[in-house]
């Protein structure tokens, strides 16, 4: 039913036509809300607010499996990932989009895999060559970079901050991981775009961030990332393109 899906936050409803709400169930449970379907610049695209329609759903309580497999059972094959991060870097100023094409995972306690024998997946290129070059070549954004994934919902200390930026990592943020990582198990190419909203509390220019001056920075941000995904969308490969993402036990 839909080629494309984007994992995003529920600013996003708005910019799909001809939307239809599709209930589905999976092996791990429900989705964190049912995936809406409709269309963008002619393709048809499935949307799952990761975190709930209501926002309901902390970084570490998202059900990640489930609303990556409920895209699968809809046919996607191409997953967008907009995400709100904290800058590392000075350069990387709020409202910068980066597409990262590395992550470190600092998470614990989520369920990483959708497999229950002992698999050995690839992850040393973990997102998307596709997706990332149809990402960039839209234009407009830091064209690489490391995002390191924390547990939240806490913010980091500064001393954490600081030892993360100086690993020469990029961003950081609380949904890339495991998200990527089962989009991989589940045979998906995968592209973030991490918006930043802020400068983390160890950068030499940050001071902390609160909670509502995150969805502030990210509220503005939601027209130009509407904008970007529109264009992508449409360039992104039909479904039945091969991509190296489908074959991730051939590594």
């Amino acid at each position: 039913m839909a080629d494309i899906g984007v994992l995003g936050g529920s600013g996003f409803y708005s910019f799909l036509d001809k939307a239809e709400t599709i209930s589905i169930d999976t092996p791990f449970g429900a989705p964190s809300e049912a995936p809406v379907v409709g269309e963008l610049d002619g393709r048809s695209v499935a949307f799952i607010p990761r975190h709930g329609a209501d926002h309901r759903f902390a970084p570490h309580r998202v059900n990640y499996r489930a609303n990556l497999w409920a895209l699968r059972e809809l046919g996607v094959r191409q997953v967008l990932g907009p995400c709100a991060v904290g800058s590392l870097k000075p350069e990387l100023t709020p409202g910068t989009f980066v597409v990262p094409d590395q992550y470190v995972d600092r998470t614990w306690g989520r369920e990483q895999t959708v497999h229950d024998e002992v698999v050995h997946v690839s992850a040393a290129d973990p997102y998307c060559p596709v997706g990332r070059a149809t990402v960039i070549a839209a234009g407009n954004v830091v064209p690489d970079g490391t995002m390191v994934v924390i547990n939240g919902p806490r913010f980091s200390t500064r001393a954490e901050s600081q030892w993360h930026a100086a690993q020469g990592w990029s961003v950081v943020g609380m949904t890339g991981a495991p998200e990527a990582a089962i989009a991989r198990d589940l045979a998906l190419c995968y592209t973030s775009i991490a918006v930043v909203t802020d400068h983390d509390a160890g950068v030499e220019t940050g001071t902390g961030v609160t909670q509502a001056e995150v969805y502030a920075a990210f509220k503005q941000s939601i027209e130009r990332l509407q904008h970007l995904l529109k264009d992508v969308v449409g360039q992104l490969p039909e479904p039945d393109a091969d991509c190296s993402c489908h074959h991730p036990l051939d590594a």
